[in-house]
């Protein structure tokens, strides 16, 4: 953080007390967690009342068992939570005991011997060593006398005993096929109590199964519908019902397979959204304990309510963001925590339209939200259009459409359709769908209804302004941060780290509460952060650790005007230690391909006003056979035309960080498999071998020439 104070030196060994670590200074935010509630005590949103009738549920129905009860909600509304104060309420019932089971924790076939395992290890040893010896002499029968004592009678603890019960049970497909009335005869002997009433009830409670592939899925049904479906066992699973259903995760399952999959759930508790005073209280709860509240008025809090659809993992979400931004972008010094919210509500909902917002988007002048808010605008009059344009509408589609080179429809034919086809062609591939969704239209607004939009939305394009820039004052929104400190912590900063936002206070007459002079301007200013979603510019010195040993050595020319807005490509090509040369243009690609040929070119497509550059330059190396190999355009705005030219050159168009990291992988690989072939085909003597690793284990790399 370059505003920031550096780190307190730790504390002398032997000197440090709890009283003393209580009292060290902090600032006045902190980060909430994500954990799921556990005690009935923190339970925020009411789900208390609901998880002590499903306690009570479950206890009264173990003369039913088994059965299977699916907690069934979306990401991040409350399954965990109501599943842990479930199995808190059973803590005090009778003859009652929990297992709990992650799912996302194992993967494919393990998932079943996990779940299975994790059953076993509830029973009493005594239960366990008795099974054991009956599934030894039942084999014994069949394959003759063996050596059981060693394996009955030898001092095994409870996971030793289960080991040796899971492979007797699943040795092959005989072992199988009894399972299930093995695990049922462990199940009776275990609840079974002295009294024989109430007989013991096992709650297993599996969660994030939604989260899981379609194999871990269908294990962990096979687990619970096959072999453990057996009396005495209850199981509770938390998932999101849609996500296993035909259109979610378990889409390419057969006929047979989904018949199996509605035979899991006796039955489903969906979780309802909480209302909306409950919502508010939550939010007020994080931001108190996030130390925002003085910055949440109402109206703030009730967007959050609108915005998060009351989705409690969202509202952290959220939260968290606010407190990364306040206290380390310097950007929202001029424009209150109003601008905060919104911006990331559109970076969180909405991150491809996010990044065209913050980046080199391929707009005429590089704002993507009015390019978004003209195409709106004009959409609804060629849409309208059945008798024809007024001379002021025709005006203003004109002017909107003349940089796609595009004309506005005839007035005698009145029809605007062929052309919004024609239009949305070269807008980004998202514009089409975001003009229908109110929620992000309705956010786009009032963005851009807030005081000073425009240079709010250039900071976030460019980031703060430097040293040399025209001072403001602060926005006065944030005044409470600062009143809130104690006085001599806020002439200070006596946080031990610092000033408690991502800029100085100096600016504000602490005590009166007005707004006085801009600060002097500081006389080392360190680079300033980049605004939210653009990529810092790494520093490339040498890896410390050495490249992948590379057979064929792999090389990328990068063509990007704007490497700094791109460091992701930067990123993805460093951590495949391939080697890279950076060229801003064609020209200078022209230039470094004389040189040498590389096994992949990435480039841009826009540079300055030319929108389609980097095809151009694609075209013309083609042409003249100065490069034929595979390419790949990485751009933020991503378009039905961008992607239609591409493919017709034989290109791959990407706006994704893993997508970017696929295709070069890809390539690499391909030129592997040529180099190879070239070689086997050649005669012996002819043949290369692979460059050995130089003294630091790597292999030599092209250098990456600085922009």
């Amino acid at each position: 953080m370059p505003t920031s104070a550096p780190l307190p030196p730790p504390a002398t060994p032997g000197l440090s007390s709890p009283a003393s670590a209580r009292s060290a200074p902090h600032g006045p935010f902190a980060l909430l967690n994500d954990e799921p509630v556990a005690e009935p005590g923190a339970d925020l949103l009411g789900a208390g009342r609901a998880a002590r009738q499903l306690a009570g549920l479950l206890v009264a129905s173990r003369v039913s068992t088994p059965f299977t009860l699916a907690v069934d909600a979306g990401w991040g509304m409350g399954k965990s939570s109501l599943m842990r104060l479930v199995d808190a309420e059973l803590e005090h019932a009778p003859e009652v005991q929990t297992v709990w089971y992650n799912a996302w924790t194992s993967t494919g076939a393990d998932a079943l011997e996990g779940l299975i395992k994790s059953v076993l290890m509830r029973f009493d040893r005594r239960v366990l060593r008795r099974g054991l010896q009956r599934i030894s002499e039942q084999r014994a029968l069949l394959r003759a006398v063996r050596a059981l004592t060693t394996v009955v009678a030898g001092p095994l603890g409870l996971a030793g005993l289960v080991d040796e019960l899971w492979k007797k049970l699943s040795v092959d497909s005989q072992a199988r096929n009894e399972m299930r009335a093995a695990i049922g005869e462990l199940v009776k002997e275990w609840s079974e109590t002295a009294e024989l009433r109430p007989s013991r009830l096992l709650v297993v409670f599996i969660d994030d199964l939604d989260r899981c592939s379609e194999e871990t899925v269908l294990a962990v049904c096979e687990a619970v519908k096959v072999y453990l479906d057996v009396p005495g066992l209850a199981f509770m699973i938390g998932c999101d019902r849609s996500a296993l259903g035909p259109s979610g995760l378990l889409r390419d399952l057969s006929p047979a397979g989904s018949a199996f999959m509605e035979k899991i759930f006796q039955t489903s508790y969906r979780i309802p959204a909480a209302d909306n005073h409950g919502v508010r209280e939550y939010i007020r709860w994080c931001a108190r304990t996030a130390g925002i509240e003085p910055l949440l008025d109402d109206a703030l809090v009730d967007l959050l309510v609108q915005r998060s659809d009351r989705n409690p993992r969202r509202i952290k979400r959220l939260v968290n963001g606010f407190v990364l931004e306040a206290t380390l972008n310097p950007v929202w010094r001029d424009f209150g925590p109003g601008a905060v919210i919104r911006t990331l509500l559109l970076q969180y909902f909405y991150p491809d339209f996010y990044r065209m917002m913050t980046g080199p988007s391929g707009t005429v002048d590089g704002d993507v939200v009015a390019e978004f808010r003209t195409y709106r605008a004009v959409r609804r009059m060629l849409l309208a259009a059945g008798g024809g344009l007024t001379e002021a509408q025709l005006v203003s589609v004109r002017e909107f459409l003349a940089p796609y080179d595009l004309l506005p429809p005839d007035a005698r034919i009145g029809s605007g359709e062929a052309v919004l086809t024609a239009l949305e062609r070269q807008l980004p591939s998202d514009f089409p769908h975001l003009v229908s969704n109110p929620a992000f239209t309705s956010l786009v607004d009032e963005l851009t209804a807030l005081p000073d939009a425009e240079r709010l939305l250039l900071r976030l394009r460019e980031g703060p302004l430097g040293a040399g820039g025209e001072p403001t004052r602060m926005s006065q929104e944030w005044a409470p941060v600062w009143r809130e400190l104690p006085g001599a912590r806020r002439a200070g900063y006596a946080t031990g780290f610092g000033p408690p936002l991502a800029w100085q206070g100096n600016e504000l007459p602490l005590g009166t509460g007005g707004y006085g002079t801009p600060p002097a301007p500081q006389p080392t200013q360190q680079p300033a952060p980049q605004p939210p979603g653009s990529y810092p510019v790494p520093s490339y010195s040498a890896p410390q650790q050495p490249a992948p040993y590379r057979p064929v050595p792999f090389h990328v020319l990068w063509v990007d005007d704007q490497p700094e807005r791109k460091a992701v490509v930067r990123e993805v090509l460093e951590g495949l230690g391939v080697g890279v040369t950076h060229v801003s243009g064609t020209s200078e690609a022209v230039q470094e391909l004389r040189r040498s040929t590389p096994n992949l070119l990435i480039s841009d497509i826009s540079r300055g006003s030319r929108h389609a550059e980097g095809f151009r330059m694609l075209e013309q190396l083609k042409e003249d056979g100065s490069y034929t190999g595979p390419a790949v355009f990485f751009t933020i705005r991503r378009t039905t035309e961008r992607e239609e030219r591409a493919a017709a050159l034989g290109a791959s168009l990407t706006n994704n960080e893993q997508e970017l990291e696929r295709l070069v992988v890809a390539a690499d690989q391909n030129a592997v498999r040529e180099r190879l072939s070239a070689s086997l085909q050649a005669p012996p003597a002819q043949r290369a071998d692979p460059e050995p690793p130089d003294d630091n284990g790597g292999h030599p790399t092209w250098e990456l020439l600085p922009h």
